[in-house]
């Protein structure tokens, strides 16, 4: 073979294998990103819950306190039309 033909042979496969690891770094990376997304989601799912049982909580303090002072009938009685 001639030394341009080894030069051109051996120049396509350092093209190729660089072009086989860019796309494989480039997934990698794809992939963590995606699964960062999904840590992110998991945060904000979890502090949304936080926050919906603190609003719950809240709720319910008020809801004693508004019971203790004011008179409030029974839901069978408000049920029933009586």
């Amino acid at each position: 073979m001639s030394r341009l033909a080894k030069t051109t042979f051996l120049g396509s496969i350092v093209l190729s294998a660089g072009i086989i690891y860019g796309v494989h770094h480039m997934q990698r990376q794809e992939a963590e990103t995606m699964y960062k997304g999904v840590l992110r989601d998991d945060e904000r799912r979890r502090d949304k819950m936080r926050k919906r049982e603190e609003e719950l909580v809240e709720s319910q303090r008020k809801r004693a306190l508004y019971e203790a002072v004011q008179q409030v009938p029974s839901q069978s009685k408000q049920l029933d039309g009586s």
